[in-house]
């Protein structure tokens, strides 16, 4: 559930630029899908990526074999014996959820390189419920917002060699259309730090919460059931430096956009991760953001 950062533009390995695949790797790493559908309307597009939304079943599919590949294979979450026989990461949430797709389309080929699922207010209601409430008290955060339209984000993944400024801004190029379109008020969502032990990740914890802590009207905790211990509330940062360094890229845009970090942490043992969970809301979000991918959403649209 990481997006990793940018990488200097023209940078290589092994004879290869970034962002560029050896053909045996193309090989093992190309995600099959189901002919994409030529008639998707395009939300935006940068060189030979672009980005919309999952149109049929084939193509969701094709999402979750690309969070197996991530999620599982490379970041050794634990599968299901179902997930780990069809290979895909999916549950039962994925029918009710929009799919952001970025697509490579470079050398004739169509290759799912990053997805986002996407979950309205509306349709969450019809699954039974948010994803992200098995871990926090989202329903009264909800209810303390009657008036305001909510968005819960998930599953973003982009494979390795795509992991740069480009996919990241298209992912998020797609993510404000479909606020703009959707006229969504709030954006929430589980972010992630690797690992299950919070003594270890204490310090990244302590800085997460002293730096855009939320407002009672924004504050949400943890289940009782899931809530890990907080550190104590004089809990030092003693190298902000390595403490920021230890957070992963998905966290560090949300802190930039405006995005306020709940206090309480959740210990995810089949993610291997610690989440805590974000909340942004639409009217919080850095006007210089606002003016980078265009208050229509039309900064990179096609």
């Amino acid at each position: 559930m990481t997006i990793h950062v940018s990488v200097p533009r023209g940078l290589k390995v092994k004879g290869l630029k970034v962002g560029q695949l050896h053909p045996k790797t193309l090989a093992r790493r190309r995600v099959s899908v189901a002919p994409l559908d030529p008639a998707a309307p395009v939300l935006g597009r940068i060189g030979t990526l672009e980005v919309r939304l999952a149109r049929h079943a084939g193509e969701i599919r094709a999402a979750q074999k690309l969070r197996y590949e991530v999620f599982y294979e490379e970041m050794r979450a634990q599968p299901s014996l179902d997930q780990r026989l069809l290979r895909r990461d999916k549950d039962g949430f994925d029918r009710f959820c929009d799919h952001l797709l970025v697509i490579d389309r470079a050398q004739g080929t169509d290759r799912i390189v990053g997805t986002y699922r996407l979950l309205p207010q509306e349709r969450a209601e019809m699954a039974g419920g948010f994803y992200t409430a098995g871990e926090f008290e989202i329903e009264g955060l909800v209810a303390r917002h009657p008036g305001k339209r909510f968005l819960e984000l998930g599953r973003s993944c982009v494979l390795k060699d795509y992991r740069g400024k480009r996919t990241v801004e298209l992912l998020w190029q797609g993510i404000w259309t479909y606020v703009v379109a959707n006229r969504i008020d709030v954006l929430f969502g589980c972010a992630s730090l690797s690992g299950t032990d919070p003594v270890a990740l204490a310090e990244p914890l302590a800085l997460l919460r002293a730096s855009a802590p939320p407002p009672a009207e924004w504050s949400v905790g943890a289940l009782a059931a899931r809530r890990v211990p907080r550190n104590p509330a004089d809990a030092r940062v003693y190298d902000p430096r390595r403490a920021l360094g230890a957070l992963p890229p998905l966290l560090k845009g949300y802190l930039r956009l405006g995005g306020y970090i709940g206090l309480d942490a959740v210990v995810d043992h089949q993610f291997n991760t610690t989440d805590v969970l974000v909340v942004l809301p639409r009217d919080r979000i850095a006007q210089r953001y606002v003016a980078h991918y265009g208050a229509g959403a039309d900064r990179f649209a096609a």
